[in-house]
């Protein structure tokens, strides 16, 4: 299992990349034809919460104690999962 440092280091990275992707989005999102723009700030502000979600327990998770981390992990480990697909889904609209 890895440790608490090593995983929130892992996840901030993975966060990093979902930034990259977000304005990745928001650039075809400007660039999107009238009717299709506001289908693509709909997606666009469904991930920008998700990764806010994600963001907020990576803070818990800085500043949990070792009893704590167990289980703030395992809410990670989901939000995480359900974070991917959201973008997955998104990016192939």
């Amino acid at each position: 299992m890895m440790d608490r440092d090593t995983y929130v280091e892992k996840m901030k990275a993975k966060l990093d990349e979902w930034n990259a992707e977000i304005a990745k989005f928001e650039a075809q999102t400007r660039q999107a034809q009238a009717d299709a723009k506001g289908k693509y700030e709909d997606q666009l502000a469904e991930m920008k919460a998700q990764r806010d979600a994600m963001e907020t327990r990576l803070q818990e998770a800085r500043e949990s104690n070792e009893k704590a981390w167990n289980d703030i992990r395992e809410g990670m480990e989901k939000a995480w999962t359900d974070m991917a697909s959201a973008f997955e889904q998104a990016m192939k609209r």
